[in-house]
């Protein structure tokens, strides 16, 4: 299902700019890895390879480490050190960004978090307090723990540092199509949980290439948002709900898709399952169902592109639980 969308540009400034983003690359590149672009043939007949970027072998496994190290070199923290809220990926960003910049972190996670997330954050030197049913219940939790400390919060995508530090993926993906002599992109295909990654990508771009979103069908709050016009509670039940269950998109976030993102797709459970085994099968890539979805929408054409249209796929995750991955396969 798609949602073909038109907005009027807001008036006010976005919260990240392309000025933002290469400021903001310029301050994290020691602390990431420059992620690789690879080519795979497209899941339909007839049109061009679609590019990879590979984001899933990113430090702790995301994307997210960008947004973590820029809030936390931007934003100095207070002896009472960092906290942020995470369905697990965010969190273990933070813990690992934390670390390695000798800062104390505590990570709230919900109780959908998969074991193979908290055990993550544990690795990286932070101690999970895990709590709520949701990632909503678990950033009140978070939100409650900083007003008591004066801990410094970093929002997993609600914030300008993280969007800017997102769009740095945008960034190197156009930079190495050129010096890799490929064509650039007609348009880029992207997750979405609660906006931090689409809406960098799409502040870096900002209407040079076209930015789809993609969300399970039982969680779909950018999708929501733009049928409101504005960002709505949305219920969330999906295989992905630990990276994309946001129940509600972020207001910054949300002024910048109104801009830039053209239109949200809309994948079921199974076309997501399908696309982590499809992503293995062919190209031996683990994704978690968070980082499938992007893909999923193209595999099960719940989005189509034009024929000649160049496309990529951004997959943002590999954290799966081993277990549950495995079974995919049964």
């Amino acid at each position: 299902m798609n949602s073909d969308l038109s907005h009027q540009a807001p008036s006010q400034k976005p919260a990240a700019t392309p000025a933002h983003i290469r400021a903001a690359h310029e301050r994290i590149a020691p602390h990431i890895r420059r992620t690789p672009l690879i080519e795979t043939p497209s899941p339909i007949a007839g049109a061009p390879p679609v590019s990879l970027k590979l984001e899933c072998i990113q430090h702790t496994g995301s994307f997210k480490a960008r947004g973590a190290f820029h809030n936390l070199l931007t934003r100095p923290a207070p002896p009472s050190g960092c906290a942020c809220a995470s369905g697990g990926n965010h969190g273990a960003a933070v813990a690992y960004a934390a670390g390695k910049l000798g800062v104390r972190a505590r990570i709230f996670v919900p109780e959908i978090a998969s074991a193979a997330k908290v055990a993550k954050i544990r690795t990286y030197g932070a101690e999970p307090v895990i709590g709520g049913a949701t990632y909503a219940e678990a950033q009140e939790r978070c939100d409650a723990y900083v007003a008591e400390t004066g801990a410094l919060l970093i929002h997993p995508y609600d914030a300008p540092e993280t969007i800017a530090g997102a769009g740095t993926v945008a960034l190197e993906w156009e930079e190495d199509l050129g010096r890799l002599d490929l064509p650039r992109l007609d348009i880029v295909l992207v997750a979405v949980g609660g906006g931090g990654l689409i809406s960098g990508l799409a502040a870096w771009f900002a209407g040079r290439v076209r930015v789809v979103g993609v969300e399970p069908e039982g969680s779909r709050a950018l999708h929501a948002a733009f049928e409101a016009g504005a960002p709505v509670d949305v219920a969330v039940s999906s295989i992905a709900a630990d990276s994309l269950g946001a129940r509600r998109v972020g207001d910054l976030n949300f002024d910048i898709c109104r801009r830039f993102v053209s239109e949200v797709a809309l994948v079921p459970d199974d076309a997501i399952a399908a696309a982590q085994r499809r992503l293995w099968t062919e190209a031996s890539i683990v994704a978690e169902p968070g980082g499938a979805a992007a893909f999923a929408a193209l595999a099960c054409a719940a989005w189509r592109p034009a024929k000649a249209e160049r496309v990529g796929v951004l997959v943002c995750g590999a954290n799966a639980d081993l277990a549950t991955f495995a079974q995919l396969f049964e």
